[in-house]
């Protein structure tokens, strides 16, 4: 049974890191492959710099008032929900006061 719990890494009482959590931290520090795949979909730092101002404050809620983390280097699919958050406040301003948005999207 130790044995099985030793390979599933719960077992011992040490902190030794398993292999798949050794490589995910390797890349998640930057310039993994996983990085640049992230980057070629739209995510990453760089993207982070093309955001429009309605983007940045979704960003600044989820950090500081929702407590979600730091936000200056979001996935491609999280940057994808905060423009789709954007867009929906977009629209919602639009039907409400008849006019668009004062920020303009990027």
């Amino acid at each position: 049974m130790d044995s099985l719990k030793n390979a599933m890494g719960m077992g011992g009482g040490e902190n030794k890191p398993v292999e798949g959590q050794a490589a995910a931290e390797q890349g998640s520090s930057g310039g993994g492959f996983m990085d640049k795949m992230n980057s070629m979909a739209g995510g990453g730092r760089e993207s982070e710099k093309k955001e429009d101002y309605l983007d940045k404050g979704i960003d600044m809620v989820q950090e500081k008032i929702l407590g979600q983390g730091p936000q200056d280097n979001e996935s491609a699919a999280e940057q994808f929900k905060d423009e789709q958050m954007s867009d929906y406040l977009r629209g919602q301003y639009k039907s409400a006061a008849g006019k668009d948005f004062p920020i303009a999207d990027k």
